[in-house]
């Protein structure tokens, strides 16, 4: 199997550096861009869906860049956190600014880490990055690494719709991601989903957690 595809290549480029040099801000400043465009801080959203978690639980981070989202739950006092990146540049970035979370370049295709490690696994807006024709193998990974929980906050649309991402095609894509888990595997129960509208536009994000039954 593929460990990268023509989006991820992308990514893992210049272009992804650029969204990095971009992205690279403060906890502080973090949380207060998603209280503009929510009207909710981050970690208020966190609360409301894995508030309730023990704190020791292990969590990876799917395409966690610089480690801000990571960062968020460390500081939520969650304390087994790790996070993959395809993009070098910005794992280094995130060793640098990070402490005791475990970060390392690797591909959403193929996670190097073996089946049920973790406790939870989760994404955001990462899913939305991948092409369609390739998101059932990202879906597969994030399964299979996930002992219970799946958890996430994505672009929502109720169908598959493609929208340009800085004047380029073929990088961004709006889906109803909780419900792609739930068509895919059948053990899977939604706990919880919200919908986030944009407070300066019409897009809205979906966060949810979704649950493997024993």
């Amino acid at each position: 199997m593929a460990k990268f595809s023509e989006q991820m290549e992308q990514w893992g480029g210049d272009f992804g550096k650029e969204y990095t040099d971009r992205n690279a801000l403060s906890l502080q400043d973090l949380e207060q861009l998603n209280k503009k465009q929510f009207g909710i801080t981050r970690s208020e959203m966190n609360a409301n869906f894995i508030g309730g978690m023990d704190r020791d639980i292990r969590i990876l981070e799917v395409g966690s860049n610089i480690g801000n989202q990571l960062m968020i739950l460390q500081d939520m006092g969650f304390s087994q956190l790790y996070g993959i990146d395809v993009q070098s540049y910005a794992v280094e970035l995130a060793k640098s600014r990070t402490k005791n979370i475990n970060i390392i370049q690797g591909s959403a295709f193929d996670i190097p880490f073996k089946d049920g490690f973790f406790d939870l696994v989760f994404t955001a807006g990462v899913l939305i990055h991948i092409a369609p024709q390739d998101i059932n193998r990202v879906l597969d990974e994030i399964y299979r690494c996930t002992r219970r929980y799946i958890w996430g906050m994505e672009y929502y649309s109720e169908a598959y719709t493609e929208i340009p991402y800085r004047q380029h095609a073929q990088l961004l894509w709006k889906a109803d991601f909780p419900q792609l888990f739930l068509d895919r595997f059948k053990n899977l129960a939604l706990v919880k989903k919200k919908l986030f509208k944009y407070t300066q536009s019409d897009n809205v994000d979906a966060m949810y957690v979704l649950k493997k039954n024993e």
